[in-house]
């Protein structure tokens, strides 16, 4: 079955961010990853790709920045394939959070959030009044800025990796399963932290997830993923009404009270 989308879509009305033209992946050679993926996704929403582990998620997500090359299909990132981009200028403009955090642990917290700018050669001072700005714009004490990752939390770890993330000020953030690993009250503070910051910044954010929660509450749009297939792609309202079976049994396993 094709994905339904909401009619009228105000979002429609701008040339795609991201756009998946039938694409499909499949992994040396083996079993389908992704099956004809058709989807565009727009300037400034956050899109949540939703869906039990093994569905594909993570695999559209490597896709975008060129971690992975499709096997077939093509994806277009500000209107270019995937395909003509210098892999690394490519990546280098899209901030990537994932849940492991992947920090460096013999760098400073400080140098974690500057190295891409660092890479850039930004001047110094610059790079600093980054650092700063985006410490405090993620919650982070600005005493941190000397410590390791070993000394932090891990939330304030996770802050850290967000911050790095929107270091070189990327038009487009990853984000897989950022907050996943993080306990119930941290997961739930991060969560109301990123959708205000999301709200300020008007990133165009693909967010991976199997938390039907997060999704209602983060995405602008939430994209049902099962098998390497797109079920649906809905708001978060029409999802919650939706009477498409995968849909439905998706909602029913988290229960009724999904926003709460």
């Amino acid at each position: 079955m094709p994905p339904t989308s909401s009619a009228g879509d105000p979002l429609a009305t701008t040339n795609p961010a991201i756009q998946f033209c039938n694409v499909s992946y499949r992994f040396d050679g083996g079993s389908e990853l992704l099956d004809n993926l058709d989807l565009d996704i727009q300037v400034g929403e956050t899109l949540v790709l939703l869906g039990r582990s093994g569905s594909g998620k993570t695999t559209t997500l490597k896709l975008i920045n060129h971690l992975l090359e499709p096997t077939g299909g093509d994806i277009r990132v500000q209107g270019k394939s995937t395909r003509e981009w210098d892999p690394i200028r490519l990546r280098r403009s899209i901030g990537y959070a994932i849940q492991e955090v992947g920090l460096f642990p013999h760098f400073t917290v400080e140098r974690n959030i500057g190295l891409v700018p660092q890479i850039e050669a930004w001047p110094a001072d610059r790079i600093r009044q980054r650092v700063s700005e985006l410490m405090q714009l993620v919650g982070l004490d600005p005493r941190l800025a000397a410590r390791y990752p070993r000394e932090l939390s891990g939330g304030q770890r996770q802050r850290v990796g967000v911050a790095r993330a929107l270091a070189a000020d990327p038009p487009i953030l990853l984000m897989d399963e950022p907050f996943g690993a993080l306990d119930p009250i941290t997961r739930a503070e991060l969560q109301n932290e990123f959708q205000a910051l999301q709200k300020r910044l008007k990133k165009t954010c693909v967010f991976v997830t199997h938390d039907l929660r997060e999704a209602l509450m983060l995405g602008t749009r939430i994209a049902l993923m099962e098998g390497g297939h797109l079920v649906a792609v809905l708001t978060p309202d029409e999802f919650q009404n939706s009477i498409q079976p995968a849909v439905k049994a998706y909602v029913e396993a988290f229960g009724t009270n999904c926003r709460s």
